[in-house]
């Protein structure tokens, strides 16, 4: 793991067209509810199994609520044989510190409660 980057580094390297992949550990349901723009949802739980499709990327940013988890995240993805040469970073304060100063991006409500009847 190579440390944890803020907010407004993420915010920078997710403006330009450098290869950067967004980790977001959370449960699916919490990753609907709103997520950095970009991001892909791989529950920690998930992890171990999934983490060779990371494999290649030269940097990986992992995200979790508060920042405490995704600590963890990160030290399995760097710890991963095909994520030797990456860039593995958590997002310092997690969620939380992003939502203080960007917004978070929701996925699209296509669901009606009305009866197709």
């Amino acid at each position: 793991m190579d440390g944890e980057t803020t907010p407004d580094e993420l915010a920078d390297v997710l403006a330009e067209p450098d290869d950067v992949r967004v980790v977001d550990i959370r449960t699916p349901v919490s990753f609907a509810q709103g997520h950095i723009p970009g991001s892909e949802n791989v529950p920690f739980q998930e992890l171990p199994q999934q983490v060779q499709d990371l494999a290649g990327a030269e940097h990986i940013v992992t995200v979790c609520p508060h920042g405490k988890s995704s600590v963890q995240a990160a030290r399995l993805i760097a710890s991963y044989e095909g994520c030797a040469d990456a860039t593995v970073e958590s997002l310092a304060g997690g969620l939380t510190a992003w939502c203080d100063q960007y917004d978070l991006e929701r996925a699209d409500e296509t669901e009606t409660t009305e009866s197709p009847f």
